[in-house]
């Protein structure tokens, strides 16, 4: 035996029965459930943007900038040396990269600014595989979409920022609009002492004429705050209203908002949230005063239609990273993902996955319409998605996460990244409570919502039994007069497992369709993931699921 054997050199440090890990690939090739929702929705004609969209957004490059960008957060500078304020933010250049790659493929103001068919759902894919590559970058370029259409009740400032919000050249300088080659906006709606209940804010508003008015106040949570501007609450001598907030004046003039502190997240961490003190600050109105709340949930409207598609992303991003490492790591003789119990926990998973990412692009197809009765189903699934795809994202995590083992709870592998931001979906633009209290009311406003919900579902009926037998089911509890508060979340649930289900039969393969509907409408299920019947297809719906031929 030579002196290198017996040293154990070349051998105490080689690496074996461990994943490649999961780069250099398709995001949108290999997302097959995404690719058949795209094009059930209209959307087949962008499949080649996405396709090289999703090619870039699976590269190391890329990949790498995610990881940078939460591993050197941002930093609050509030003076500069000389002791004059400043307020300013600073980021790592990864997060500056990911917002121009953001920026460039439009997912911040494409569907106003393009007008293509089915544009919502090419920008809501869009922003699915960006959210697989890092998400928390997303949260600004989630309100620029979003404040399109409240902006355009002020005609004299959305004609002065449109045109820059719709740039796709990214600008990180701190300079006046008008300066720059694009702008992004945030918000800021929740104060100390009123949360959800934004009717209690306190900031108020001085009016100053000419629409102009005085805001001082400050605000617990605002988001982005380096963005160009904001739409913030505030309360005028006519009430409650939202007001449009630039970070700069146009004589260049740096409005008078101060940023305490950031906020120190669970995740999300390449974001920047702020608390925020306005001190005469300019606003101009946007919509008539006392209006606030209807005004700004045109933006809130749109932000949780992100909340699911972002969340549907992440599921997405965790079933890979776990497919990948079961298809490679052998345990016990053989292959993770070659074991029974193992392929019933992934198949579970994958169905999770898909449905969530089919309610979610049905969504985005109902903000591609006019149409009374897709508008009537906005009304509806907006809530119902938000509330159902979210409120799944942290348990579905957790057993991805678990799947890898030791190696999911560390740091570097990027799951643990990805649990950390599950619950921020839930939470942001209001949580699970208010999404379902939504609900109720937009189906008690008149028989109008659940008409249209009804004649949604019943595309799918005559295609499985236990389908049609929750279909009666929810219409009756839909219609009942006596459906108490407290029963919301349940309804919520059902609606969402039954327009899943439907889109599902509509669409997907017929084992996938059949094993969703048998656990999770038909009750042939348990309460964790990994215990479908037998019966199923398990390696189908995982080969189905994989993300490349691992």
């Amino acid at each position: 035996m030579n002196a290198k054997a017996l040293s154990g050199e070349n051998t105490t440090h080689e690496v074996i029965n461990q994943p490649a890990p999961l780069e250099g690939y398709n995001l949108f090739t290999t997302n097959r459930a995404l690719r058949d929702a795209l094009a059930f929705n209209g959307g087949a004609a962008h499949a080649g943007f996405l396709r090289e969209m999703g090619a870039r957004l699976g590269s190391v490059e890329m990949l790498e900038a995610g990881t940078l960008a939460n591993q050197f957060p941002p930093r609050l500078k509030t003076h500069d040396r000389y002791g004059r304020r400043i307020d300013q933010v600073e980021f790592h250049p990864a997060y500056h990269a990911l917002m121009r790659a953001a920026l460039n493929w439009g997912l911040h103001t494409a569907p106003w600014a393009d007008h293509e068919p089915a544009g919502h759902v090419k920008r809501a894919a869009g922003f699915m595989l960006f959210t697989e590559t890092e998400a928390s970058v997303l949260c600004p370029v989630s309100m620029t979409y979003a404040v399109v259409p409240a902006l355009k009740l002020n005609p004299a400032i959305s004609a002065e920022w449109l045109p820059k919000l719709y740039g796709r050249t990214y600008d990180p300088r701190f300079l006046p609009a008008s300066q720059k080659t694009a702008v992004t906006m945030g918000m800021g709606m929740t104060e100390k002492q009123g949360g959800s209940d934004v009717r209690t804010n306190t900031t108020t508003a001085f009016s100053l004429g000419q629409g102009e008015y005085a805001l001082t106040g400050h605000k617990w949570f605002m988001s982005a705050p380096m963005c160009d501007a904001f739409l913030v609450l505030a309360q005028a001598p006519g009430g409650l209203t939202c007001f449009f907030l630039p970070r700069i004046l146009a004589d260049g003039a740096v409005n008078a908002i101060q940023i305490q502190r950031l906020k120190d997240k669970l995740g999300n961490q390449a974001n920047a949230s702020a608390e925020v003190e306005f001190h005469g600050a300019r606003a101009w109105a946007v919509g008539e005063e006392g209006r606030g709340i209807p005004t700004i949930l045109e933006m809130g409207t749109m932000t949780r239609l992100d909340c699911a598609l972002g969340t549907s992303g992440l599921m997405r991003r965790s079933l890979a990273l776990a497919l990948n490492h079961a298809a490679q790591r052998s345990v016990f003789g053989r292959k993770i993902a070659e074991q029974p119990l193992a392929q019933n926990v992934l198949a579970d998973l994958a169905l999770e996955s898909e449905a969530a990412t089919a309610l979610a692009l049905r969504l985005a197809r109902a903000f591609d319409s006019a149409d009374a009765g897709e508008v009537l189903l906005r009304r509806v699934l907006t809530p119902v998605a938000k509330f159902w795809i979210c409120k799944r994202g942290a348990h579905f995590g957790q057993e991805c996460m678990e799947t890898l083992g030791g190696n999911g709870y560390v740091e570097e592998n990027g799951m643990a990244r990805l649990y950390r931001e599950m619950p921020l979906n839930s939470i942001w633009e209001g949580a699970g409570n208010i999404m379902c209290l939504d609900l109720l009311r937009a189906l008690r406003r008149g028989p109008e919502a659940a008409q249209a919900l009804e004649a949604e579902l019943a595309t799918a009926r005559g295609r499985n039994a236990a389908y049609d037998a929750a279909i009666d089911r929810l219409l009756a509890r839909m219609t009942a007069a006596d459906l108490p508060e407290s029963s919301a979340r349940r309804l919520a649930q059902e609606v969402a497992l039954a327009v899943q289900a439907s889109l599902l039969l509509r669409h997907a393969p017929e084992f996938v369709a059949d094993a969703f509907c048998d656990s999770r409408l038909a009750g042939d299920w348990g309460d964790t993931f990994g215990s479908l019947a037998p019966r199923h297809d398990f390696e189908a719906i995982i080969a189905r699921a994989m993300p490349r031929d691992a």
